[in-house]
């Protein structure tokens, strides 16, 4: 029998033949330039990120348009009796329905190929082919959730906020997990010296640039001395790089500049988007008042968040090895097999699903009774707060992950200290 599970005529022989023209195969996919020819083959784990991503992307659409337009064009919903009389009925609620099938469809991907580890396993067929198969699911899925009572809708609403925080957490973990992986790179010993000036000005620039944000969000969100909260969110961010900076540069740690530059402007752009997500009329957010008329520009900023929901979700959900202890710290770590699958598949499926939650949340404000301005995105003060502790806990899990390392090696010292 060979590693698939299938009987081989002739004996055990042809077992290791078996595999190895899987392989080949799976090379040659591969290598086939043509994106068609690999959506075609159906073999090509990588090219399956882009479809799923693109699955991902039309419920997200699907689900704005439920949310803007789904009253008018789908007034028959009203004789399927899961409005409860509501006219209203596909507001936030159509756009839980749309989030509902997506989650479906990507947690049951999650349940079927979570564990695969190798190239030749059936569920690696079925995560990078049978896309007819995967469509209709999701449409079905998607249309199924349109036909469930409303109770149902509101508690998958209410634990969907549940699922958007860990969402939240799993992305902050792998942009933390980035920035101190690519710090680390720029530290060693073989690259120190050919890094220098590039680490340098990476760092310098992220520390300008992250001044020069605060700086405007001082003049564009603090119109007069009353705005305290706004002020508050600001000079915090501010405090927040210093003491990033402070903890890098202990003697103990000697992390340098460049990781705590790059956390900086993660710290500021998501403090920067917790005030731009209050709601319009607040007399400290100009740039609020500034937007109560649909325009080009406000179209924009809606498609670029849409957008950056898609490509948040897809670069955290291949990006498994953030949950992981590193392969090859130390030079002591395997080499990665010619067999093994490039990303973990039961993870991936798993952001995508928290993923569904996330965009949810993000286009009804975080709250399933508030009424949405059409083409917004994330806006409201329970989006407000959600960016802001997103912002506090990004910069805890960074300084633990700086200073855990030196707390964990003065405890296994004193444990293994001899008595005295």
């Amino acid at each position: 029998m060979d590693a698939a599970g299938v009987v081989l005529p002739g004996g055990g022989s042809g077992s290791a033949s078996s595999t190895s023209s899987r392989i080949e195969r799976n090379n040659a996919v591969l290598k086939d330039p043509s994106w068609f020819g690999q959506f075609r083959n159906g073999s090509n784990p990588w090219m399956a990120r882009y479809v799923y991503a693109l699955i991902f992307l039309s419920a997200n659409l699907l689900a704005w348009a439920a949310r803007d337009y789904g009253g008018s064009a789908l007034t028959e919903m009203e004789r399927l009796k899961v409005c409860d009389g509501k006219s209203d009925c596909l507001g936030a609620e159509g756009v839980l329905r749309v989030s509902l099938g997506c989650f479906v469809f990507f947690i049951l991907m999650f349940l079927l190929t979570v564990g695969t580890s190798k190239l030749q396993d059936p569920r690696d067929a079925w995560h990078s082919g049978w896309w007819s198969a995967k469509i209709a699911i999701w449409v079905g899925v998607t249309l199924l959730a349109f036909l469930l009572p409303s109770t149902i809708v509101r508690i998958y609403g209410e634990i969907a906020h549940f699922g958007a925080g860990v969402f939240l957490l799993i992305q902050l973990v792998s942009v933390i997990s980035f920035i101190t992986w690519i710090n680390e790179r720029c530290l060693s010993e073989k690259n120190a010296e050919r890094c220098h000036i590039h680490v340098m000005v990476v760092a310098t620039g992220s520390y300008v640039i992250s001044l020069v944000g605060i700086i405007m969000m001082f003049i564009w969100y603090t119109p007069d001395p009353s705005c305290l909260l706004n002020i508050f969110f600001i000079t915090w961010s501010l405090v927040l790089l210093q003491l990033m900076t402070s903890v890098s540069l202990h003697p103990k740690i000697n992390a340098g500049f460049l990781a705590p530059g790059l956390m900086g402007l993660y710290v500021v752009f998501l403090c920067w988007c917790a005030i731009r997500s209050e709601p319009a009329g607040e007399s400290c957010n100009r740039k609020a008042e500034s937007s109560k008329r649909t325009d080009w520009l406000t179209i924009i900023s809606f498609v670029i968040g849409l957008l950056a929901i898609v490509i948040a979700t897809f670069s955290t959900g291949i990006d498994s090895q953030c949950f992981q202890k590193s392969e090859t710290k130390g030079g002591g770590g395997r080499e990665k097999e010619e067999d093994e699958v490039p990303y973990g598949y039961g993870f991936f499926h798993f952001v995508f699903a928290t993923g569904a939650m996330y965009f949810a949340m993000l286009l009804i404000g975080w709250n399933t009774h508030h009424a949405i301005k059409k083409w917004t995105i994330d806006v409201g003060w329970t989006s407000a707060w959600v960016r802001i502790v997103n912002e506090w806990l990004a910069v805890c899990v960074y300084i633990w992950m700086m200073v855990a390392p030196i707390i964990l090696k003065s405890r296994r010292a004193a444990g293994g200290s001899p008595p005295v």
